[in-house]
């Protein structure tokens, strides 16, 4: 073997062990979620039991009816706001432009606890101010009004919240590969700006949002740390719930379920990839 070769084979045996090392513990819980037996040690025989009692298990579904329902509704939001956002950035002065574009890193950046307590907070002093007014109007004109707790709405907007940047940062590059002058024919062959932004920007960045919408989608599916302080005591995600199953005891359902979540993110990953791959491969035929 020469020299030559030998950084190869090196890289491709360290690279084997990186890939064991994050795989062999998601490898061994997908093993297990098949084994007939309880036991998180011994194999005892193929079944497909766990997957259903899993749904069968209401408080399982109702989370994932809750998670699944954020998801869709936060990832849908965040890509409007985000794609309206994007071109907004786009059509500022680099100056402006890039500091905000350093804020809008933030909260990709920042950790996961401090974003979730912050919101917490948030929710929680806005909700008092609110809640001490109604009280206050109850009191003195007979006036009713609802009074507000965490819940569904705040857990969707704190996904909202976090989704943002996300679309923003995946629609941005698309915005730039644009040729600036394509909405000014548009408008000069009678579009209006709206028509050209239907017929001629959106089609331009259309796989830029397809890609921030799944990424959204998947962050929202599989965030914990902020769910679990901006839900409410009411409101349970998936991930919620298998925190809450484990601190009780670790049932072979948690392994169905976590494997199930596991593949939908992992599906969803590598679509993502493939368009990318595909938009690549596009890109370079043109040139």
């Amino acid at each position: 073997m020469s020299l030559k070769q030998r950084p190869s084979l090196f890289g491709r045996i360290s690279m084997g062990l990186v890939f064991l090392f994050l795989y062999a513990p998601i490898f061994v819980l997908i093993v297990f979620s098949f084994n007939n037996s309880k036991s998180r040690t011994v194999w005892n025989g193929f079944t497909l039991k766990w997957y259903a009692e899993l749904f069968r298990d209401s408080q399982i579904m109702n989370s994932l009816y809750t998670t699944l329902l954020v998801a869709l509704l936060s990832a849908a939001i965040a890509t409007v706001a985000g794609t309206f956002a994007s071109i907004g950035f786009y059509n500022m002065k680099r100056r402006v432009r890039e500091p905000l574009m350093t804020v809008n890193n933030i909260p990709m950046m920042n950790a996961d606890i401090v974003t979730g307590v912050s919101l917490c907070l948030f929710f929680v002093a806005a909700f008092a101010g609110w809640n001490s007014f109604v009280t206050w109007m109850e009191q003195t004109y007979r006036l009713t009004a609802p009074r507000l707790s965490l819940g569904f709405t705040t857990l969707l907007i704190a996904h909202v919240s976090f989704n943002i940047p996300y679309v923003i940062l995946s629609v941005m590059p698309k915005l730039r590969q644009m040729d600036k002058n394509l909405i000014d024919a548009a408008q000069d062959l009678g579009c209006t700006w709206m028509q050209a932004f239907w017929k001629v920007v959106v089609p331009e960045i259309k796989p830029g949002i397809v890609n921030g919408m799944l990424i959204a989608f998947t962050m929202s599916v599989d965030d914990f740390v902020i769910s679990y302080f901006t839900a409410g005591p009411k409101t349970s995600t998936l991930a919620m719930t298998i925190y809450g199953m484990a601190k009780r005891r670790i049932s072979p359902k948690m392994n169905a379920v976590s494997t199930l979540l596991f593949v939908s993110v992992l599906l969803l990953l590598i679509i993502v990839n493939v368009r990318e791959a595909r938009q690549e491969k596009a890109r370079q035929a043109k040139h």
